[in-house]
C-alpha cells in the first residue's frame, strides 16, 4: 500500500495541534515532550498517551503531568494478523475520541500495519536510536557496537509501512568510543533524543517541515 503523504494543519498556541504519544515502556521521551509542551507557548499539545502494555512507568509519568493515559492491550486471540487489526481498530477509536491530529511514536515497540499507516501518512513521526538507514530495528545500539562504528545517534523520521524506513527529517550524532557498551551508548543517544524530538515536533506543528 503506497503512502499518500498529507501533513497536519499548522498549530498555534491558541489552537495547538492535538497529538497522541504512543509508548511501550518507560516513557522518558514522552515525559520530556509533555514538560516541553507545558513549559512554553507551544503549537502542539498531547491529548492522550497510548500504551500497548499495562503497568509500564510511562503511564504514571503521563498521569503525574495531568495527561490522560490509556492502555490498549493486544486482544487475547490466536490469529496474529487478526489480533493486530483488532488492536489497531481499538487504538483508532481512542484517537477519534480524543480528537488526535498527529501521532508521535516514543519508544513504541510495535510495527504498525499498512492499513493503519496509510490514512495517517505524513502525520506519524518516530524517533529511532541510530543514524538511519544504518541499524534499523530493535537492537540499534548492539548492532552499532558490533559494527565498530565511530558515530551513532538518533533519527526522527516520518513513519511509512516499513520498519524504520520512512523519510528522514533530522538527525543528531554522538561519538562512539572504544570503551562504549550498549548501555553507555544508549545513555548518550537518549540525551540527544530528548533535545531533537521536541525541536522537530515544534517544526512539524508549525508547518516548517516539507511533505516527503
Amino acid at each position: 500500500m503506497a503512502e499518500n503523504w498529507s501533513l497536519p494543519r499548522i498549530g498555534t498556541p491558541e489552537d495547538p495541534l492535538r497529538l497522541a504519544v504512543f509508548i511501550s515502556g518507560s516513557g522518558s521521551g514522552m515525559e520530556v515532550l509533555l514538560k516541553h509542551q507545558q513549559g512554553s507557548d507551544c503549537n502542539h499539545t498531547t491529548t492522550v498517551v497510548v500504551s500497548d502494555k499495562p503497568d509500564v512507568p510511562g503511564l504514571d509519568k503521563a498521569g503525574a503531568l495531568g495527561v490522560t493515559a490509556i492502555v490498549v492491550p493486544l486482544p487475547d486471540i490466536s490469529d496474529s494478523g487478526e489480533r493486530r487489526l483488532i488492536h489497531e481498530r481499538e487504538v483508532s477509536e481512542v484517537l477519534l475520541d480524543y480528537g488526535v491530529e498527529a501521532i508521535i511514536l516514543s519508544g513504541y515497540m510495535r510495527i504498525l500495519t499498512p492499513s493503519f499507516v496509510e490514512p495517517w501518512a505524513g502525520r506519524i513521526l518516530n524517533i529511532h536510536p541510530s543514524l538511519l538507514p544504518d541499524f534499523p530495528g530493535a537492537h540499534a545500539h548492539r548492532d552499532a557496537i558490533a559494527a565498530g562504528v565511530s558515530k551513532s545517534g538518533c533519527t526522527v523520521h516520518f513513519v511509512d509501512s516499513g520498519m524504520d524506513t520512512g523519510p528522514i527529517i533530522m538527525q543528531r550524532e554522538v561519538e562512539v568510543l572504544p570503551t562504549d557498551n550498549e548501555e553507555s551508548l544508549a545513555e548518550k543517544v537518549k540525551k540527544q533524543e530528548h533535545i531533537l524530538y521536541p525541536k522537530v515536533i515544534d517544526m512539524f506543528s508549525s508547518g516548517k517541515i516539507k511533505s516527503p
